[in-house]
């Protein structure tokens, strides 16, 4: 593709709409993750003796463990749904315009 083409795709009101949206999707997803980061990094230094409480009496596991572990999945799912939406919708909404623009030029 060359330059000229790109720049009309780039241009493509349906291309900037698919771009404002994934910026929007984006900026949720990793503000509901620093929220939750922020969260656990607070409830951390505000109680941590609740984190240190086992979860079963004479467990050597305790809730921190758990919150963890919750965090870190967390993350990684939000993240894959992040990619599964973009790698979808998005790509698709971009394959689009690119079949339009390809069109018109020929």
């Amino acid at each position: 593709m060359d330059k000229q083409t790109a720049q009309k795709v780039l241009s493509h009101p349906k291309f900037q709409k698919m771009a404002a949206q994934k910026a929007v999707l984006g900026w949720l997803f990793s503000a509901v993750i620093f929220t939750v980061y922020v969260a656990f990094i607070l409830f951390i230094g505000i109680s941590p003796q609740v984190f240190a409480t086992p979860v079963a009496p004479g467990s050597v596991t305790t809730w921190g463990i758990y919150v963890g572990l919750f965090v870190i999945v967390f993350s990684v799912v939000l993240t894959g749904v992040y990619v599964y939406i973009a790698n979808g919708k998005f790509e698709q909404a971009t394959r689009e315009v690119v079949r339009e623009v390809m069109e018109i030029e020929k």
